[in-house]
């Protein structure tokens, strides 16, 4: 790869650049437009790259070194600032860079400013696709068949321009989709976070908004004016989470599915809210002044200056005055605020309880629930219950008559049932001494009488097992 000079040495930190070999560089800068329908493959990758490459140096503010603010959501694509920026020793400037900002725009990955800004049509509207996809699908393939039959002259295809001809089509200033919705992502990600959310919490003015979200909009940087007003439109005609009217601002929920709206109360609210804002922000000044009198009165004091350190006593009891009223009419507007949102509560409160009542009565207005019908099915259940219970009777009776005719005695069952058992256990018991004469036998012996010992023994356990085995067999059939 060809080192950088000091002019390239922020292009050169883009991931892009670094990952990217230096005949692979020359590949990337060449005109390679030709290659869009005679090696899709390649061009498709070529795109991409440069697709990352755009948007990385729109959204780091490396399009613009004049600008103290530079945009970062919309890239000016000017063939002279564009081409120097990207131009690279030993490279040279990109040849394919307009057909690259063409292609771009007709896949809706970039959007004119001006039509982003004007439309009412939102960027997620899928009626231009099937258009596009036609064109593209019939239309492109057809051009480059009559192409390589010279039926058609390349210029009229339109598969060959200058480059200087591509420039005054594409030259213009361009929104890029994938930066607009990060930064509404991380905008709705920061308005989450506010403690409450309450109505007066959805409510900013245009400065207030700038001031909160436009630092988070992107990674180490802040939005510029147009920015903010470029996510202000994603946000309110595509995400459809915001509302706004002249200077007011307002996020809505996202599952209320009626027209978003600023009403009286929202403009009123705002106005209380920016009204404390202020007045806090002259508090949080006024303390400061304060401090500075205190630390000046020290001052004079410790030099001997009593008549200075005297002046700067009064303008500090003043200051402490004006406080004392600035903190009481912050409690006011404090407190109304807090009368207007209770209000406002209120109403979303009973406009709830007005759409339970409706939905009620709605469900209670069902054929089902009138009286006459819970009669009629009452009754009807009762009558496919009693069914039920002759039918139920009628096949008890039908079965025992079965069991006479066929001539089964339930004693005699009875009888043979206790048989059985009787038999069974009788069998495990005789299992049980076999096991437990066995494992004495195995027992290994320790004496010369050993083996008396243990028959004797064995002969004792014996007797106590089949003891027991009587025993617990009587109690069976005792219990049996």
């Amino acid at each position: 790869m060809t080192s950088p000079g000091p002019s390239q040495s922020r292009l050169f930190t883009l991931a892009t650049y670094k990952s990217t070999s230096n005949a692979r560089l020359k590949s990337l800068y060449s005109d390679f437009l030709r290659q869009k329908h005679s090696n899709p493959t390649s061009y498709a990758s070529n795109l991409e790259w440069w697709r990352q490459t755009i948007e990385s140096v729109v959204a780091n503010g490396s399009q613009s070194t004049d600008s103290a603010s530079p945009d970062r959501l919309v890239l000016h694509a000017d063939r002279t600032t564009l081409l120097d920026l990207f131009k690279v020793e030993g490279v040279g400037k990109p040849l394919s860079l307009s057909g690259v900002i063409a292609d771009l725009t007709e896949s809706k990955a970039y959007y004119p400013i001006s039509q982003f800004l004007n439309s009412t049509q939102s960027i997620y509207d899928p009626g231009w696709l099937p258009y596009r996809i036609a064109s593209f699908v019939l239309g492109k393939p057809l051009w480059w068949a009559l192409q390589q039959l010279n039926v058609v002259p390349e210029e009229t295809a339109g598969g060959h321009e200058s480059d200087s001809e591509r420039w005054n089509k594409v030259k213009g200033d361009y929104v890029l989709r994938s930066l607009v919705e990060k930064a509404g992502e991380r905008i709705l990600e920061l308005q989450k976070l506010s403690p409450g959310l309450s109505l007066a919490d959805s409510l900013y003015s245009l400065e207030s908004f700038k001031r909160k979200f436009a630092s988070c909009g992107v990674e180490n940087g802040v939005l510029s004016d147009l920015d903010l007003k470029v996510a202000l439109k994603y946000l309110e005609r595509d995400k459809r989470v915001i509302a706004v009217q002249g200077d007011v601002i307002k996020f809505v929920d996202i599952r209320d599915f009626s027209e978003p709206e600023i009403t009286v109360v929202d403009t009123g609210l705002l106005a209380l809210k920016t009204a404390i804002q202020n007045l806090q922000s002259q508090l949080d000044i006024l303390q400061t002044r304060i401090e500075q009198e205190t630390e000046k009165v020290s001052i004079a004091l410790r030099r001997k200056q009593r008549e200075v350190a005297l002046s700067h006593l009064r303008t500090q009891k003043l200051l402490e005055d004006i406080v004392k009223k600035r903190a009481s009419s912050l409690e006011t507007l404090q407190a109304t605020m807090l009368r207007v949102e209770t209000a406002a509560g209120d109403v979303e409160i009973m406009k709830s309880y007005e759409t339970s009542t409706e939905a009620l009565r709605a469900i209670l207005a069902h054929p089902s629930l009138q009286r006459e019908k819970i009669d009629e099915t009452m009754d009807a259940m009762s009558a496919a219950t009693a069914d039920a219970r002759e039918i139920d009777s009628a096949i008890q009776m039908g079965s025992a008559m079965t069991q006479a005719e066929a001539g089964i005695d339930e004693s005699d069952l009875a009888d043979e049932l206790q048989a059985l058992v009787q038999e069974a256990e009788a069998a495990e018991e005789r299992e049980k001494l076999e096991r437990l004469t066995a494992e004495k036998l195995r027992a290994p012996g320790h004496s010369p009488n050993a083996s008396e010992e243990a028959e004797s023994w064995t002969d004792h356990e014996t007797d106590e097992v089949f003891r027991e085995s009587r025993t617990a067999l009587n109690a069976r059939r005792v219990a049996v």
